[in-house]
């Protein structure tokens, strides 16, 4: 009679131990309980520590929350006189000061629909033109030269030029914003599709998907983390652009406000103006990741 195999040796039927005990976890045959596995790529018990929610929102909280206490601290110590250095309580009733007038909505709604106009627009024309330049060795060698040259002009050079092209209205604030929010995503979507894999290319083709098809449906979603980090790219600099297309004889907006209040000496609306742009960013920025990781879920 063949003994059963033991535990480590080559064999069918039950595996047991030197002790001739069933191993448990390790015998297929055995329907008891098997030994935990324990999780990979982790911390014991659950995701790694500084992946879980509330480490992440505490630590994200924790240097604006120590700024803040030093920010009061050396004003209220006196430490650096008010004249340079305005406390938070004064910028936080330059805010009040401002609802209770009424214009601080309106400044923030201004700016915020001019920065989405101008990452639309820009955002579109940048999938377009990186998907000819990544895509095509003829655009490559055709657009990426001019671009490039574009792309190193500095934002306040365009805004004489827009003022004579496309007056003083909204055009030429929005077109200043796109030109921004263009080049990020241009130059990190033309650089992620020279670099698909070919083969899944050749298996889109093999099933019949040809231009714009392969594109949305192979190309794209092989390329999608870049993609998102373009357009979060993107975004970041449609709000840097935003102050200096709010420079275009603009009577509204956070631009505005900023330029406004250092022609007057408000030290304390320029503080506020610098807080609410920062916010802003940061939740268009924090929309933008929410899309990508549902994105991401479903393509990846």
């Amino acid at each position: 009679m063949t003994p059963p195999p033991v535990l480590g040796s080559p064999g069918t039927g039950p595996v047991v131990d030197r002790d001739g005990r069933p191993a448990r976890g390790l015998n297929p045959f055995d329907s008891g309980p098997r030994r935990p596995v324990a999780p990979s790529g982790g911390s014991r018990g659950g995701a790694p520590f500084w992946s879980r929610r509330p480490v992440r929102v505490v630590g994200g909280a924790l240097l604006p929350v120590l700024v803040l206490t030093a920010w009061w601290w050396v004003t209220a110590s006196g430490q650096v006189p008010a004249y340079q250095l305005p406390s938070p309580a004064s910028v936080w009733q330059a805010g009040v000061d401002l609802i209770e007038r009424g214009e601080l909505g309106v400044h923030i709604a201004i700016s915020v629909q001019r920065v989405v106009l101008g990452f639309a627009i820009g955002s579109a024309v940048a999938l377009v033109l990186g998907a000819v330049v990544g895509l095509s060795r003829a655009g490559d060698v055709l657009l990426s030269p001019t671009l490039a040259a574009v792309r190193a002009v500095p934002s306040l050079a365009w805004v004489p030029l827009l003022i004579l092209w496309m007056k003083i209205g909204e055009d030429s604030k929005i077109t200043l914003i796109a030109i921004g929010a263009f080049f990020p995503l241009f130059t990190t979507l033309a650089a992620a599709l020279r670099h698909v894999d070919p083969q899944l290319v050749e298996a889109g083709r093999a099933f019949g998907l040809r231009g714009v098809r392969l594109l949305t449906t192979v190309q794209l979603p092989a390329v999608l983390p870049s993609l998102m980090a373009g357009l979060r790219l993107a975004l970041a600099q449609a709000w840097l652009f935003l102050v200096a297309a709010e420079l275009i004889a603009s009577s509204m907006g956070l631009g505005f406000l900023l330029t406004d209040s250092a022609n007057n000496g408000r030290l304390d609306r320029i503080f506020l103006a610098i807080v609410l742009l920062a916010l802003l960013g940061k939740l268009s920025d924090s929309i933008v990741a929410l899309a990508e990781r549902a994105l991401l879920r479903r393509y990846a």
